[in-house]
């Protein structure tokens, strides 16, 4: 390692582990990613601190978690005394750069220790900070404008904007993906000389949930997940079975998820939006190869939270299951790392920027609530078999579920409308993983869910009533408080 490593920090939006090779999935296309993992470390057992993006994001660059930070639900900004890697260690002769979705405050602006930057969304500018200037558009708005293409959306202001739907519509070597890349790739080429911290997140696979490999994907050859027939039960949280019957009456973008073949076709999309991240993160991997900064530089790959995509027949995030939860994540810290190498216990992203800074040779500022795995990476010590703790802080994730208020008789069925719109209010909870495979979730209002992951990885069946289980749910109980205590968590659950 050089004593000055770059660190390139490769991240999407809502990206579940199972759509990559070293994941177990042998059906899509992804032969970059698929070539990066065989020179990794690869955490099989991933998670995200919580299961949205403003909350999750701000543990990947902050190493807080969301209840620390503040940023406990989505369209939040991460106030100016937080601060992200590049603001925790003496990194003065570095060249610092952020490019694509920020999610964590005032979009367009640079901010939190990096110097440029590159932005792709304009929908968050409602939800500035006074005094920023609302006129400024980002910079992939500023690229489409030269090319001749025209903004379909305004505000009441009458500011224009090109909204994720219409732009996704737009020819590849123009989409978000492409662009991120290109300037990507032109930051690396100017930086040879000097070393740099560049963060790369790429929009996709978020919805909107068609692009430019619609077509890519035969929706016919596309697998089901194995929890598909097992839609949330009485025993599961209230949230989770609302949104099931929201989408099967509503559908998603238009389209109906009734079907197996609904569901199939969606799944196709899916994959083709990770294909298409594969080919642009691919171009600047090669990038860094052609530059013969390959050795120099510290790779991470990762996604800020998963899919459901059709487990549970559920879709996106906001829910405590598995598939929200677990994430890829990777790590190639040339000259540490064994390629190839699987770490089956799981692990939590807070974890991340110890790690990076400890990669990074900076010492490890006493507030980060994580650790770093790199005496485990370097053979110095074995990874400590921790417990992993997550969260759920807001009321984020609603609207597939209720549209402008509209309560279907089919959740009325499961529930009063009171505890209805008290449950969209929000209903916090907490939660364990730990390293014997079981998985505690404890909400708030006393709701309940244990699961046996290695005898049940598809979460199909809640134990938290069952008798023979309750030492468990009571020792898992204990660690939850004993972690709350640790990090100053002032959620009070019930006893």
């Amino acid at each position: 390692m050089p004593s000055r490593p770059n660190l390139l920090f490769l991240y999407t939006d809502e990206q579940s582990a199972n759509t990559l090779g070293a994941y177990g999935n042998i059906g899509i296309e992804t032969p970059h990613l698929d070539a990066l993992a065989a020179q990794s470390v690869i955490f099989d057992h991933a998670y995200v601190t919580q299961p949205v993006c403003t909350p999750s994001r701000s543990s990947l660059l902050t190493g807080l978690y969301p209840h620390t930070s503040g940023l406990v639900r989505n369209n939040l900004a991460l106030p100016p005394e937080i601060g992200c890697l590049p603001e925790l260690g003496d990194f003065s002769d570095y060249r610092t750069a952020h490019f694509g979705k920020w999610h964590l405050g005032d979009e367009v602006f640079p901010q939190h220790g990096f110097q440029e930057w590159r932005s792709i969304e304009d929908q968050y500018r409602p939800h500035y900070r006074p005094g920023r200037d609302l006129s400024r558009h980002s910079t992939y708005h500023e690229f489409l404008i030269k090319r001749g293409f025209e903004p379909d959306a305004a505000y009441d202001d009458g500011f224009r904007y090109f909204s994720r739907e219409h732009s996704a519509t737009f020819p590849e070597e123009v989409s978000k993906p492409a662009y991120v890349a290109d300037e990507a790739i032109r930051f690396i080429e100017e930086s040879q000389d000097q070393p740099f911290i560049l963060y790369v997140n790429f929009l996709e696979p978020h919805f909107p949930l068609h692009g430019p490999r619609d077509d890519q994907y035969d929706p016919a050859e596309m697998p089901l997940p194995p929890n598909f027939d097992h839609p949330p039960t009485e025993d599961q949280w209230l949230k989770a079975q609302l949104l099931y019957a929201g989408l099967a009456e509503w559908g998603f973008e238009g389209k109906p998820l009734k079907t197996e073949e609904d569901w199939q076709r969606i799944i196709a999309h899916y994959w083709g939006l990770v294909s298409q991240v594969d080919t642009h993160m691919g171009r600047i991997l090669r990038t860094l190869r052609d530059c013969s900064l390959e050795d120099d530089t510290i790779i991470v790959y990762t996604s800020e939270h998963g899919d459901m995509m059709g487990a549970h027949r559920l879709l996106a995030k906001a829910v405590m299951f598995e598939e929200a939860l677990k994430v890829p994540l990777m790590l190639r810290i040339p000259g540490v790392t064994q390629p190839g190498q699987h770490i089956a216990a799981p692990v939590g992203q807070i974890d991340v920027v110890p790690t990076l800074l400890d990669a990074l040779g900076m010492p490890l500022p006493d507030h980060l609530e994580g650790a770093s795995w790199l005496p485990h990476l370097r053979g110095e010590a074995p990874l400590a078999q921790e417990n992993v703790f997550i969260e759920w802080n807001g009321n984020d994730g609603w609207g597939h579920a209720i549209r402008k208020g509209q309560i279907l008789e089919s959740q009325l069925a499961i529930a009063s409308e009171e505890r209805i719109r008290a449950a969209m209010r929000g209903d916090p909870a907490r939660g364990i993983i730990t390293p014997q495979g079981f998985k505690y979730v404890w909400w708030q209002s006393g709701h309940r869910e244990l699961y046996d992951l290695r005898a049940d990885p598809g979460e199909t069946t809640n134990l938290a009533g069952r008798s023979e289980h309750q030492p468990t749910v009571a020792a898992l109980q204990d660690e939850i408080r004993r972690w709350q205590q640790q990090t100053n968590d002032s959620l009070r659950l019930p006893d």
